[in-house]
């Protein structure tokens, strides 16, 4: 039992602390800005990120990097898949900057026309 309880403290010891995710590179959002439009982003997320019928509400939302980074090369749905080669880490990390630059969308309760 001893040995058992040694080892569990060990264990808990030694292990390491969770990986914190890391933090987005550096991006101009006026930058980000141009490439979101030049690359034709816009057209299914609005220009102001907004979303649309196409595409999901980017503008706002607490996406870590290396998730918004993953699903940008490799989507799930009718999105085109933006390779590194297309879109290069450091343009991405721009449109990132933009995007995070952009306010979330007001709850539904302040708006009074959605009361009525």
């Amino acid at each position: 039992m001893v040995i058992a309880g040694a080892a569990l403290m060990a264990a808990v010891l030694t292990a390491q602390a969770p990986a914190q995710p890391a933090a987005a590179p550096a991006g101009n959002a006026d930058t980000g800005k141009k490439l979101f439009v030049s690359n034709g982003c816009w057209q299914c997320h609005g220009y102001e990120g907004q979303g649309g019928v196409a595409g999901a509400r980017l503008a706002g939302r607490l996406m870590p990097f290396a998730g918004f980074t993953a699903y940008v090369r490799r989507p799930v749905n009718q999105m085109p898949p933006y390779v590194e080669k297309v879109l290069p880490t450091a343009d991405l990390a721009r449109i990132y900057a933009y995007l995070q630059s952009r306010p979330a969308a007001p709850p539904v309760a302040s708006i009074p026309l959605l009361q009525k």
